[in-house]
């Protein structure tokens, strides 16, 4: 199992490599997004120079407001090309997997419709993502759309190339009980990463360091465990103060060497 962080992307992607790996993290969640970590201003060869001179490895992220569902053609495309050149930036700086969100924002559109466009999109990013070489995995929202069973596994069904990126903390804002062991029971098969991170339930996607909400954390950690993941884990624990971040770190260590 390994442990990362998120980029800002509001900071230098410099900088932020720099202090995740002065914090003995192991690999780079790189979001690229505005307004400092955008598609247009991040230059992989020195992110790949950055990332090798640190002994980071690295995973893809893309913004989670992507219209790839819109119901307007011309703007559901540039979203798709948007992630093309984020697929590109990835190849480049060697991560082996872009994450997606689902797109739920189809005003007076039935729920259908919203599904039928987020898998059109899908399909033509997979074309280019088999080309470059980088798998395409789809991670579950806060909230009630695209966090379930049902609805991940729409996608994950008609997909078959499509991989599961489970964030935990999302999972957590359903009404589900125990939402995020049956999507690992479901389509556990499928995880190739994890994002990790506390919250109090609710609507709130608060993204507390670990043991500051009420999320299960070693619950999760048993879950991932009895399905076979030892694959990449990111904290996103989005605290100024980053003694939050390097608790949940030594916590998720601890947790993941004392669970059988």
């Amino acid at each position: 199992m390994l442990i990362g962080a998120m980029n800002h992307p509001g900071h230098d992607v410099r900088s932020e490599i720099e202090w995740i790996a002065a914090m003995g993290l192991e690999f780079l969640d790189l979001t690229i997004e505005p307004p400092a970590a955008a598609s247009w201003m991040v230059d992989p060869r020195e992110v790949r120079a950055l990332l090798d001179k640190s002994g980071l490895k690295v995973v893809g992220h893309t913004a989670f407001y992507l219209p790839l569902a819109n119901p307007f053609e011309p703007v559901r495309r540039a979203a798709v090309e948007e992630c093309i050149r984020c697929l590109e930036i990835f190849a480049a700086v060697g991560a082996p997997w872009m994450n997606i969100h689902p797109d739920t924002d189809t005003p007076m559109h039935a729920k259908s419709f919203c599904m039928e466009r987020n898998l059109k999109s899908l399909e033509e990013i997979l074309v280019h993502a088999r080309r470059v070489g980088v798998g395409i995995m789809v991670e579950n929202l806060p909230g009630m759309d695209f966090n379930s069973v049902a609805d991940i596994g729409a996608l994950l069904e008609q997909l078959p190339d499509l991989a599961l990126h489970l964030d935990v903390g999302h999972a957590h804002l359903s009404t589900i009980p125990h939402n995020a062991a049956q999507i690992l029971e479901a389509y556990g098969r499928r995880l190739r990463h994890v994002h990790l991170h506390d919250n109090k339930g609710g609507t709130q996607d608060l993204h507390l360091g670990l043991g500051c909400g009420n999320v299960d954390v070693p619950g999760a950690v048993r879950a991932l465990k009895a399905c076979g993941y030892d694959g990449t884990i990111t904290l996103e624990v989005f605290s100024p103060d980053r003694a939050y971040l390097a608790h949940s770190r030594d916590l998720l260590r601890s947790l993941w060497n004392s669970i059988i």
